[in-house]
């Protein structure tokens, strides 16, 4: 299965405040794509528009599967996530009364990915043991750091090609920022998934990265076609790795 997003032209926003300004980016199949800004540039906005959550006001939103394209902008989320696009949103989003197994189960909601239940939880509790230690623990009582391998787990339970990943390293301790984005980069390479990472922390994001955007005030004022690219940017040297050039 080939996959390709494309995001052109998107104008967004939430009433009369329009948080998106013409964006355009792109993310091709078994590509790990970047999206680098500060708090309230508009990443999560973008994301929201890719999973049908946000409509944009101009532009499009295509997501192509083996040549045929699908307008994101006139599915509901739930087809969204039927083509095999899922979301590891900002703040993990859990059902914090329910166990890891039953957030996982959620998960697992589309009608593709019923028929692999079994198969997709082995999987998750391979790669994180921790969840199968505790899959009777209620999620809202799991540390922070497991709390994010849930919420990356609970994804992965949809069967995903695409995975649309807001912000992973909020919240939680260096250590555990650092073994979040070596998971999602295994996921990468084992799964064979496609990812699309809103991060404001540039030194993680580019360990894993292929290439990637800067979005600043709703714009993308730099298109990285590769991790050298956006480490010489004279903007990735002001605002994240201080330098006064």
């Amino acid at each position: 299965m080939t996959l390709s997003l494309y995001i052109e032209n998107v104008d967004a926003g939430y009433g009369a405040v329009r948080a998106l300004h013409g964006v355009s980016i792109g993310v091709g199949q078994g590509e790990t794509v970047a999206l680098l800004g500060t708090n309230g540039n508009g990443k999560s906005t973008l994301l929201k528009c890719v999973m049908g959550i946000v409509r944009p006001t101009q532009g499009s939103v295509t997501l192509e599967i083996d040549g045929v394209r699908h307008d994101l902008t006139r599915l509901s989320t739930e087809d969204i996530v039927n083509l095999g696009v899922a979301m590891v949103p900002e703040g993990r989003r859990l059902f914090p009364k329910l166990t890891v197994e039953e957030n996982l189960l959620l998960g697992a909601f589309r009608p593709l990915a019923r028929a692999a239940i079994s198969e997709n939880t082995a999987f998750c509790y391979e790669f994180f043991p921790i969840l199968q230690e505790r899959k009777r623990q209620l999620a809202g009582s799991l540390s922070g750091g497991q709390q994010q391998m849930l919420a990356i787990a609970r994804a992965l339970m949809s069967s995903p090609r695409l995975l649309v990943v807001d912000e992973p390293s909020v919240g939680l301790a260096p250590i555990l920022v650092s073994h979040t984005i070596n998971k999602i980069r295994e996921l990468k390479e084992r799964y064979g998934l496609t990812v699309l990472m809103a991060e404001q922390n540039f030194h993680q994001a580019i360990r894993i990265a292929d290439r990637g955007y800067i979005i600043v005030h709703g714009e993308i004022v730099f298109e990285g076609k590769t991790v050298a690219d956006l480490e010489r940017n004279e903007l990735v040297k002001n605002y994240y790795l201080g330098s006064t050039a």
